[in-house]
């Protein structure tokens, strides 16, 4: 492809497997700080990964992961060998997360962003009572529910994906929402929208039901509204192996048992 990376920064989860890897490949490749870096090599599990791109946002920095945790569906397989090689022949996935903006019960407001998806889910042993608009119209004037997602096409096969949602493949330019134990409407499965859309949901009963809101893994207590948006300022950069990318595990996601 052209490209030549020639100094890493090696970051790791806090497991002795990960801290055990990046001790390994600092003795084979050597370590700069990570601003310094052409690449970033991120080593642990998805939720390590998550993090990582979140404190990249918008650097500019590339972050290739290796898996040194348990389901590592966003890692490229561990491997000590032709490391260099590896990342010069990887394949870049550039994204823009979504960005939630919470109204909460203290009067205060919240933001945050979202790679995977933005959840609401019931903070009580009283289901959920939203009002769902699409670009400020009115889609379901009540959805009585357990929780509510949006989920990226990076996100899909996650949270969403256990919550029998669709899986979105990596360049389609669509969200997922997605219910989780919708009780009214009972038939309703959810939608897909483009993901140029802004969707609000209002909590209505607030008090008798209260509802927080996540965004990957900051969560928000008590909201009385949200909206959520893809955050066209903001970008983060993976980089995947080409027999490993994420375009490809998306869609053999969809072949699978």
């Amino acid at each position: 492809m052209g490209r030549s990376f020639q100094t890493l920064s090696f970051i790791a989860s806090p497991t002795t497997e990960a801290l055990a890897a990046r001790d390994e490949l600092i003795r084979l490749y050597g370590d700069v700080p990570a601003n310094e870096a052409d690449v970033i090599v991120a080593l642990g599990g998805d939720g390590f990964m998550l993090q990582t791109l979140h404190s990249t946002m918008n650097s500019g920095k590339l972050v290739y992961g290796m898996n040194c945790g348990s389901v590592g569906f966003l890692m490229n397989d561990y491997k000590t060998d032709g490391l260099h090689d590896r990342i010069c022949a990887a394949v870049e996935n550039a994204f823009h997360p979504l960005k939630m903006t919470t109204s909460n019960a203290d009067g205060s407001n919240s933001s945050a962003l979202a790679i995977n998806e933005v959840y609401l889910f019931r903070q009580s042993y009283q289901a959920a009572k939203l009002r769902v608009e699409i670009d400020g119209r009115v889609r379901l004037e009540e959805l009585i529910c357990d929780g509510l997602m949006v989920a990226t096409p990076a996100g899909s096969t996650a949270y969403n994906l256990s919550a029998h949602g669709p899986i979105l493949p990596l360049d389609a330019p669509l969200l997922a929402m997605t219910p989780v134990s919708a009780f009214r409407p009972r038939r309703w499965r959810g939608a897909l929208l483009p993901n140029r859309v802004t969707v609000d949901i209002h909590i209505l009963e607030a008090e008798k039901r209260p509802v927080n809101a996540v965004a990957d893994n900051t969560e928000i207590k008590s909201i009385l509204h949200v909206r959520i948006a893809q955050s066209e300022d903001m970008t983060a950069r993976i980089l995947s192996d080409p027999d490993r990318s994420w375009s490809d595990r998306i869609l053999a996601e969809q072949f699978e048992d």
